[in-house]
């Protein structure tokens, strides 16, 4: 019996530092989930500001918009290396290669403090880029710093921490726990190993109680009771599904042949030039701008909100313009991600097909649009399904839109074999890669 007790010593000795680990692992979901709040807010505020002076102003945007996107960029390349592009490709390769987390400084709490600063300066300054990736990386980076501080030897373990505070600020941004979750197995982990999925979920459930303890169980569009009946449902869902897989398709296969390198003259200039062509794409943005009555600055959170409860008017070439202002916006270097453009382009593409289709109610196209093309672009079709069900805060259209989510997953995949950020990932890592070398390389021959 004694040497029962001696050998169970060791493990009774290890409890309060599981337990220690454990309360500083919660304590990093709440540092997530604030710092997703914040973010929230200041995006918030960067769109309103920038809405506020065109409004006034109109020709201001052909000054701010140009200037602002040189401004981003300068500041990106010289002080905030590693928070280029929406951030879900950084945490992609820091969780498959855990070593480049250190090497490349993709994931640490510089990173993610100037993920926030540029993504709320593009917005201040019209760009039409989302919060929510960057908040992938902001909440990886959390975890990584925290695996860093606790020693943590096991790579798995620091791997599962990304993998953690990646799915966790997919959580806190959308307040969707449970899409935070599916985010990690769909997305963030192709495989989805035993001994990483408590950390996770864990880490994504405290976040969103603190998201939703401080801004209440909102929903991201609000409640919709619309619903569709069988006899309703399917030429909608076949139609959004093919129009949005098409659509997203083709913009995801577009942003890979770009972060692949543009061959010839403007792929040089744009190598040589980074800061004056982020310039050329502010003041092509601004022009789609005055074209489009200036709709399609911004997350599109607002729009796509008023298109599903029917309070905005928009132009009918709204969700192709939303699409090539997130082209460029993208194109340029800024930090910034996808999703919530994506959704008001997807928004945009719902509400034109709504309109040869006068019997079914416009709201559920639209919503329908929105999970065809956000499908379409990034290629996790049940994400996107339980995404746009929690953010519309509604079961009634759960059968609907996983149907056009997999019909638009497999028109898109035809399009676009390579998932989007799965190739940003493998184009960002390359990069980096040839960047050390090059380093390296000059250090030898300097010294």
């Amino acid at each position: 019996m004694i040497e029962r007790l001696l050998s169970l010593k060791p493990r009774f000795l290890a409890f309060p530092r599981i337990w220690l680990q454990q309360v500083l692992f919660w304590g990093g979901a709440i540092v997530i989930a604030l710092a997703a709040i914040l973010f929230a807010k200041m995006s918030t505020y960067g769109n309103g500001l920038f809405a506020a002076i065109i409004k006034t102003h109109f020709y201001l945007s052909f000054l701010i918009t140009p200037a602002g996107f040189a401004l981003v960029v300068w500041m990106t390349r010289r002080v905030f290396s590693g928070a280029e592009g929406s951030g879900i490709p950084q945490a992609i390769v820091a969780i498959d290669e855990p070593e480049i987390a250190e090497r490349a400084s993709v994931l640490s709490l510089r990173v993610a403090a100037g993920k926030i600063l540029l993504t709320t300066l593009g917005l201040c300054v019209g760009a039409s880029v989302g919060r929510e990736g960057p908040t992938v990386q902001i909440g990886a980076s959390v975890m990584h710093a925290l695996g860093k501080w606790l020693r943590l030897p096991s790579p798995n373990v620091r791997r599962a921490l990304i993998l953690a505070g990646g799915a966790a600020g997919i959580a806190a941004a959308f307040n969707t726990p449970l899409a935070g979750i599916i985010f990690a197995i769909e997305e963030l982990s192709r495989s989805f190993e035993e001994r990483t999925s408590g950390t996770a979920i864990t880490t994504v459930v405290v976040a969103g109680i603190v998201s939703m303890g401080v801004l209440g169980n909102y929903s991201y569009f609000g409640h919709t009771s619309v619903a569709l009946g069988l006899e309703q449902a399917w030429r909608p869902v076949l139609i959004c599904g093919i129009a949005g897989g098409l659509l997203g398709g083709s913009f995801a296969r577009l942003l890979i042949v770009v972060s692949q390198g543009i061959p010839g003259r403007i792929g040089d200039f744009i190598m040589r030039r980074p800061v004056l062509f982020a310039a050329i794409c502010g003041f092509l943005l601004a022009v789609v701008g005055q074209l489009c009555n200036d709709s399609i600055f911004g997350t599109g959170y607002e729009e796509a909100k008023g298109l599903i409860e029917g309070t905005h008017q928009l132009p009918g070439s709204y969700g192709l313009m939303k699409l090539l202002a997130t082209a460029v916006s993208y194109i340029s270097g800024l930090p910034g991600g996808l999703f919530a453009p994506s959704l008001a382009v997807g928004a945009g593409l719902g509400s034109n097909i709504a309109m040869w289709m006068p019997e079914v109610p416009a709201a559920a196209v639209i919503i329908l649009g929105m999970v065809g093309y956000f499908t379409g672009v990034v290629q996790v079709p049940i994400t996107a399904t339980i995404i746009v069900m929690e953010m519309i805060d509604s079961q009634s259209l759960t059968l609907p839109l996983m149907a056009t989510a997999f019909i638009a997953f497999a028109v898109s995949r035809l399009v676009c074999p390579s998932p989007l950020y799965r190739s940003l990932a493998q184009s960002f890592l390359e990069h980096k890669t040839r960047h050390a070398t090059r380093v390296e390389e000059e250090r030898r021959v300097s010294s």
